[in-house]
């Protein structure tokens, strides 16, 4: 050859790439001419010290790319005509430099092109009070471990599942854990697996709802629901929120049919109020009136501290007006993403045609591992041990702020759930508290998002899940220098 080709061998990159890289450049800058015939792979191999190997796969890859041709019984050459070259024909150049025609996008696309609910940012400070994830160190890492070690083994996850609704065993172990944990009334056959919490409020709207039909939901609500329902063209009808939950007596003077309401009765989100018996039992009874349905988020219902437990919404009735939903990302682990719905019988064959429409199946893998994780009572066990741990940060969080705030802060939602929702007394704007709070490294995250209308401002979610007792304690100490 024309050239030289010396290989480093102190180089993290293979020999094979840069004999790749030195040939590709070595033709690109026409040291090694079209036509040029290339030595043999023995001959390059016993030139440079490698195995035949390796010249072999450098050889192969320029092939593949269109830099070298063979010809049978003669070599390998410089292709007359490079891949590069390709780039820089007139036609393709001036094709490039034409402006794109605009893509036409369908109604739900110019939806979300215009959409003006955002994702609330995550606080980035030392001491971060954000919502939504639970305390990853304390989760059985080990025990998940042996289980995904063993269904790795037996490979039995491998192929396509028979069933959208979702693995069978994982189904039975759901409802036999809803039924004593939350008295829902279920069958196996009417639970469907979904990726989370997020994609049950997906599925139900595009069944459910059509574009102009009315879904009632508290105010404030969870701002994720309330996207997903005006993603769809649902008309939003805002239900006032008191220390009882949603104000049932005002949704029963709205005058719009109502096709689906959302509520967060075991803790609301985000004022964390519970959601009464009588108010429940008035709900069930207006949605069966109305021939409404109830879409129940159960988020972290598996997290009450004071009190006996207050029976689902779906277990005091009879099942076919409720949509019942929960998730496993709060009570394991977030990148899980498994989630269900206990869904009423007639609605069964409809949403496992859209399951299988949206996405096939969540990951089976992911599905027998927790199958096996609650059906040997792990997941019951787990519960118990971080509801003791949550309990101690959660009065260490309300008693900091008591202390520190006294009658100029009032706690919402204490007695349940994986948050609070704090109002303070100050004149001071969100925004400001927010910069303030950055500073002196203590990430807040406003209430406000939630509301439909206007915020009242100066309410902010608190959770305690992340932080130790005493990074609380610090944490809380140090709102002290905002002015509050």
């Amino acid at each position: 050859m024309d050239f030289a080709l010396a290989l480093d061998s102190h180089s993290p990159v293979p020999y094979y790439q840069q004999i790749y890289e030195a040939l590709r450049q070595a033709i690109l800058a026409g040291r090694l001419s079209a036509q040029q015939r290339l030595p043999s792979t023995r001959a390059l191999a016993s030139s440079l010290g490698v195995s035949r190997a390796t010249v072999t796969q450098s050889y192969d890859q320029l092939l593949s790319e269109g830099y070298l041709q063979t010809v049978v019984g003669s070599g390998t050459y410089v292709c007359d005509q490079l891949p590069d070259d390709l780039l820089h024909t007139p036609g393709l150049e001036v094709a490039s430099a034409l402006p794109s025609p605009p893509v036409s996008l369908s109604v739900y696309g110019r939806r979300l092109v215009d959409f003006a609910d955002r994702p609330t940012p995550e606080p980035d400070a030392p001491i971060s009070f954000r919502y939504g994830r639970p305390a990853l160190d304390q989760f059985p890492l080990a025990l998940w471990r042996q289980l995904l070690s063993r269904h790795c083994r037996q490979g039995d996850w491998l192929d396509y599942a028979t069933d959208p609704m979702g693995y069978w065993p994982l189904r039975c172990a759901i409802a036999a854990h809803l039924s004593q944990a939350r008295a829902v009334h279920c069958q196996p056959d009417h639970i469907l697996i979904t990726n989370g919490t997020q994609q049950a409020l997906d599925l139900a709207t595009r069944v459910l709802v059509s574009a102009g039909d009315a879904i009632a939901l508290e105010e404030p609500s969870y701002l994720s629901a309330r996207s997903v329902f005006t993603s769809q063209g649902a008309i939003l009808h805002p239900v006032p929120v008191d220390e009882s939950g949603l104000n049932v007596d005002a949704l029963t003077q709205l005058t719009a049919p109502i096709r689906l309401v959302y509520v967060t009765p075991s803790h609301q989100f985000p004022t964390g109020a519970v959601l009464s018996l009588p108010r429940r039992l008035a709900l069930l009874a207006w949605a069966q009136q109305r021939g409404s349905l109830i879409f129940e988020d159960d988020y972290d219902s598996e997290y009450r501290y004071t009190g006996r437990p207050i029976p689902a919404l779906q277990g005091l009735g009879n099942g076919q007006s409720v949509l019942y939903v929960g998730t496993f990302s709060k009570v394991l682990f977030p990148s899980l993403r498994v989630g269900y719905m206990v869904l009423p019988s007639a609605l069964v064959p409809v949403f496992r045609r859209a399951k299988w429409l949206s996405d096939r199946q969540v990951p089976g893998l992911e599905q027998a591992v927790l199958a096996d994780f609650i059906a040997a009572g792990h997941l019951e066990r787990h519960i118990r041990r971080m509801r003791s741990i949550y309990d101690q940060r959660r009065q260490a969080l309300v008693t900091a702020l008591t202390q520190h705030f006294g009658d100029r802060v009032t706690i919402l939602g204490e007695n349940a759930g994986l948050h609070v929702m704090v109002r303070f007394q100050t004149q001071i704007p969100d925004a400001d508290l927010i910069a303030k709070a950055a500073q002196v490294g203590v990430g807040l995250i406003s209430a406000s998002p939630q509301y439909l209308g206007p915020s009242p401002g100066h309410e902010f979610i608190f959770s305690y899940t992340e932080l130790d007792e005493s990074a609380i304690v610090v944490g809380v100490k140090r709102l002290t220098a905002l002015g509050l």
